[in-house]
């Protein structure tokens, strides 16, 4: 579509049908404002061309925090918060991306080096080796990105991105024909061969499915998924995320640990990943367990059997619309990462501990508005990857205005001075992935 006929559709009711299921009712000319920026900002950049739009969610992590990565089980969400791109085919892939100030282009037909290791580029030779090895179309396309996925934030800016690439390739060199799930593993694999970082397949499955999904990793090549339907909006609910400040950009060390730490307990068993063993095969074995492995790691292995647990009851929940016991089940999920897995703060940062603090500050909310009480009425929880970046909430409607301006005193933000983005996110669960728009 060229770009004047373009902009024009952006008023159609196609359209903002599509705006109104991917953002809300309310955030429909909001987002074609946005659309339009990007539109004319590729026309600036590139010049006249027949484009194409496409959006790829962040993603919300329910149940599941740090299982994927050793066969387990997960429960997770794509949010409204999205990557998008203004894109046209082209020879090479040249990329001018507003969020990360990024101007750049990547030589499809270049064998890509995994020892780049950093930067969007490198996540493109990625992407670009995974579509060769697994026998995948490919090709150049030039276009502007735009992210409101906060970066290094823990609500997967790095997949929604990766998708977002993936999509238009599986769009504009293989028909769409391309399963999700081999989206997800090829954005996977360009995360942890050319960028160095030891991430499991959540993040791109979530991005790439869109919903609620359960997601069952025990068979890892052929990831398990099953579609939840549930409507937090309709039970009067909100879904909350907190950037409570840090970023995940320099963590990559602390995030290897956490696999390392449970396949090391594993191999103990003389297995690949914990997904086969019991809290009854770590007890029988405990002490020479510890000995052998150490403390933190037998911890977070009981942390993922027990995650796993968890994530089966919370599907349960949902199915039988017990909101009440699925609101239980959240804060038991995010007490064990605090306490078993350890991934509220860094290692001994006693200065800096961001997600411990504004955890402390929202369930003392809960108890001042008396949502914590025998049938809890609300749940926070550690949110992603940890040690920096966000939390999770989930509280009545009513209560989220108070809750915002609560959080933005403890964060200390003033929305109508601050220039940097609003911590506070009150969002909604996006029914779809990774999408070609126009």
């Amino acid at each position: 579509m060229t770009i004047p006929a373009a902009l024009r559709a952006l008023d159609s009711d196609t359209i903002q049908k599509r705006f109104a299921e991917l953002y809300g009712e309310e955030c429909i000319a909001e987002q074609k404002k946005r659309y339009a920026a990007l539109i004319k900002q590729f026309r600036a950049r590139f010049g006249e061309a027949d484009i194409c739009m496409f959006s790829s969610p962040g993603r919300s992590e329910i149940g599941g925090n740090h299982t994927d990565h050793n066969h387990g089980k997960v429960l997770t969400a794509s949010i409204r918060l999205d990557s998008i791109g203004v894109v046209c085919m082209d020879s090479r892939i040249s990329i001018c991306d507003s969020t990360y100030h990024e101007d750049y282009t990547v030589d499809i037909m270049e064998q890509g080096e995994p020892s780049e290791r950093s930067g969007s580029p490198a996540l493109i030779r990625g992407i670009i080796a995974g579509f060769k090895n697994a026998g995948f179309a490919r090709g150049g396309f030039k276009g502007c990105f735009e992210s409101s996925v906060l970066p290094g934030s823990g609500m997967s800016s790095s997949a929604a991105f990766e998708m977002l690439i993936c999509g238009i390739l599986n769009v504009f060199y293989n028909n769409g024909t391309i399963p999700i799930e081999r989206l997800a593993a090829i954005g996977q694999y360009a995360e942890n061969v050319f960028w160095g970082k030891a991430s499991g397949l959540m993040d791109q499955m979530a991005c790439a499915a869109g919903g609620i999904a359960a997601i069952d990793f025990e068979n890892p090549a052929a990831p398990a998924l099953e579609r939840i339907s549930f409507d937090f909006d309709a039970q009067g609910y909100s879904l909350i995320l907190v950037n409570t400040g840090g970023s995940h950009a320099n963590l990559s060390a602390e995030y290897s640990a956490i696999p390392a730490d449970m396949k090391r307990v594993a191999a103990f068993f003389d297995k690949k990943a914990l997904r086969s063993l019991t809290i009854e095969d770590l007890v029988q074995r405990l002490p020479a367990l510890r000995h052998s492995c150490g403390d933190r790691a037998v911890l977070r292995a009981l942390h993922f059997i027990e995650e796993n647990r968890t994530v089966d009851e919370e599907i349960t929940a949902l199915k039988q619309n017990d909101l009440t016991v699925f609101l239980r089940l959240v804060q038991a999920s995010g007490n064990s990462s605090y306490r078993w897995l350890q991934n509220a703060a860094i290692p001994g940062a006693v200065q800096e501990q961001n997600i411990p603090v504004c955890l402390a500050m929202t369930e003392l909310f809960f108890r001042l508005h008396a949502l914590d009480r025998d049938a809890p009425r609300a749940a926070c929880r550690l949110h992603g990857g940890g040690f920096a970046g966000v939390i999770q909430a989930f509280l009545p409607q009513q209560h989220a205005a108070a809750y915002r301006a609560w959080m933005y005193q403890v964060l200390g933000y003033d929305r109508l001075t601050e220039r940097k983005p609003d911590p506070v996110f009150v969002t909604s669960i996006r029914p779809c992935g990774v999408q070609k728009l126009l």
